[in-house]
């Protein structure tokens, strides 16, 4: 009936994460934007697919994503 993700890692976290849900903010390195990566566009679109999605972050500690999407049962 739904799909539950959960995503972590053990990153730096993100330090402001309504600023990082704005379209076209970018959590990534000058370094990893300039090999064309970090656009700025990966958690909102994720919200934007999502029926639920929750964002944990701590400095130094890493981001854990939970993300919900409900399945569509109609045939």
């Amino acid at each position: 009936q739904r799909v539950q993700m959960i995503l972590s890692d053990s990153g730096p976290g993100i330090a402001d994460i309504n600023q990082a849900m704005v379209e076209g903010y970018s959590t990534a390195s000058a370094k990893v934007r300039e090999m064309g990566f970090g656009a700025g566009m990966g958690l909102k679109n994720m919200q934007n697919n999502a029926d639920s999605m929750n964002i944990e972050s701590a400095a130094g500690k890493g981001t854990r994503v939970e993300i919900v999407v409900n399945l569509n049962q109609t045939i």
